[in-house]
């Protein structure tokens, strides 16, 4: 059976004056479901009977077609392809084949520019033609090769502001920093280097762009002091300022906040005031 979307060996059946035809081999239902290999693709000293790894797609008029070139990600996978044009249907991206692939305004989780990549899967929409999605969740892989306290890097490919941020770590592997972990201003689309901190039983992945618990505090106590620098030595927060302040503020959480601002205490960098802390 010829598989739409994928590479495969098929055998050359016969030649024509625009190509030659190829069919799985050993096939019996000759010319009903041939596929054509355009003439100028067809190897040098080729012959009927001989196999040719080719990729199976539609052409411009929605005819399968078998083409040498290997397109840059196939059926079932995914990978960062450039926007080369923007229509009133949707974009079409560079996936190294002749025809670009169609990535329509329904399968796009944010709006697309011409010239940037973006993160996409393959697959076969209802018309049965291929197609571009940026809905990539079903295509990630729940079988990583890591474990707790690796640092990987991966793509947000969605936001949830409930649960937290899907990332494609490795831009394979399907994993998910919780709300919790989750500090600054982040959207889809987002490069982040994260710390993984479980390997769930589903092989599914809990990440934190924090580092491990001795490194945060470390860099939370010069995000503080840093902080202090910037606005003339002082703030206006200490252990009963709320976690929306200090989040606000700082960017981290209520807990880490204490933690460094007691290891800058012992350090002897900072003092209480009245309303918060000062550089000492």
């Amino acid at each position: 059976m010829i598989e739409l979307g994928k590479i495969q060996k098929l055998e050359i059946k016969r030649y024509t004056s625009v190509g030659v035809y190829l069919n799985v081999k050993g096939s019996s239902d000759e010319n009903k479901s041939d596929v054509l290999l355009p003439k100028r693709q067809i190897p040098k000293e080729a012959k009927v009977g001989d196999e040719i790894e080719v990729f199976i797609y539609r052409d411009s008029e929605d005819r399968m077609i078998a083409t040498t070139s290997k397109p840059k990600i196939a059926l079932g996978e995914i990978g960062f392809l450039r926007v080369v044009e923007i229509t009133k249907i949707g974009a079409f991206l560079d996936w190294g084949l002749e025809k670009d692939l169609f990535l329509p305004f329904r399968e796009q989780i944010y709006k697309v520019q011409k010239g940037k990549k973006y993160l996409v899967g393959v697959y076969i929409d209802k018309s049965d033609r291929l197609c571009a999605t940026m809905k990539i969740k079903d295509f990630l892989q729940n079988d990583p090769p890591y474990k707790e306290n690796d640092r990987v890097k991966g793509m947000i490919y969605s936001i949830n502001e409930d649960i937290g941020a899907f990332v494609a770590v490795d831009n394979k592997y399907d994993g998910l920093i919780p709300m919790r972990e989750l500090y600054g201003v982040y959207r889809a689309g987002d490069e982040v280097d994260v710390r993984i901190i479980k390997v769930k039983e589903n092989g599914k992945l809990d990440l934190t762009i924090k580092e491990t618990p001795h490194i945060q505090i470390e860099e939370d106590a010069e995000k503080v002091l840093k902080r202090l620098e910037d606005n003339q030595g002082v703030l206006s927060l200490n252990d009963e300022s709320s976690p929306e302040d200090i989040k606000k503020e700082l960017h981290m959480s209520k807990t880490a906040f204490k933690k460094s601002v007691g290891k800058l205490l012992k350090e002897k960098k900072i003092q209480f005031t009245k309303n918060g802390i000062r550089i000492k």
